[in-house]
């Protein structure tokens, strides 16, 4: 969900690395933007590469991906369909290639993933927990021949500023997740949507402010009178398309909880929640 933001929010990487190839998925939208990146990384012609988010269950998509066999694992970086959807149907088309999450439900024919290093594949992959746009969100930093490149997943896009899906996600630990990401100067951000970012550390730093600049706003909406998500939704996200109110209103609501207004009200499930 971008607000008014809707460029990128760090200058754009002029290249990738020769090891990482992008498959993007046909699956553009509001909230897709041009559609699922899914990351294929191959540390040196004919070793098993690596794919981090299969993206939906498009037969002609997974069938790309699995053209540029061999692969050797794949990787999600959070629960969402938009990701994870095509990863059952990817697996079955590899062989039986291990998919692992961080939880179980997405996981398949491995352990879920922990705090630490995954070897293997020639490429140095170092999990990173960063809930917060979900409560099981994590980026993966990868190192090879001293380029490095950190897969974001949907805690930081290319274009705009994304939604902590609240109630399962939460504002306090999206924070903490963007300040641990700003620590990566330098190095190109690889987002689950939209095009890549020269650098992490530069987009972690805009999204902080962003996010803390909207929590003043929101405290003002508040002081002035609004009393419910609707009512903040409507005050804040004035300049943002109403088609697209029901999503800020999650961030809203995880902004009021961090703030700790009761607004007496239950908040709605994200079962049918494809992109956030």
């Amino acid at each position: 969900m971008s607000g008014h933001v809707t460029g990128a929010t760090a200058a754009l990487a002029d290249s990738l690395p020769g090891w990482v190839t992008l498959l993007r998925a046909p699956n553009p939208g509001p909230m897709t933007l041009d559609g699922t990146n899914t990351w294929l990384l191959r540390a040196a012609p004919g070793e098993p590469a690596v794919v981090v988010d299969p993206g939906p269950a498009d037969e002609g998509h997974l069938a790309a991906i699995a053209a540029h066999g061999p692969i050797g694992l794949i990787l999600i970086t959070h629960g969402h369909a938009d990701h994870t959807e095509g990863a059952a149907r990817l697996s079955e088309m590899l062989g039986g290639t291990h998919v692992l999450a961080v939880d179980p439900a997405h996981a398949i024919g491995g352990t879920p993933l922990t705090d630490g290093h995954l070897g293997g594949f020639g490429l140095d992959i170092r999990l990173l927990d960063t809930p917060g746009h979900t409560a099981d969100s994590v980026c993966f930093l990868v190192e090879h021949d001293d380029e490095r490149v950190v897969l974001t997943g949907d805690t930081i896009l290319g274009r705009g500023t994304t939604v902590v899906a609240h109630p399962d996600g939460h504002l306090g630990d999206y924070l903490s997740s963007l300040e641990l990401l700003s620590a990566y100067t330098g190095i190109a951000a690889l987002p689950g949507h939209g095009p890549a970012l020269a650098d992490c550390a530069a987009a972690a730093t805009f999204y902080l402010a962003h996010r803390r600049a909207r929590l003043d706003q929101v405290r003002a909406a508040v002081d002035a009178g609004a009393r419910t998500p609707a009512d903040v939704v409507a005050a804040v996200y004035a300049d943002v398309d109403r088609s697209l109110w029901w999503a800020a209103e999650w961030s809203v609501r995880a902004q009021l909880e961090y703030l700790g207004v009761d607004t007496g009200e239950s908040a709605p499930g994200v079962s049918g929640l494809e992109h956030m």
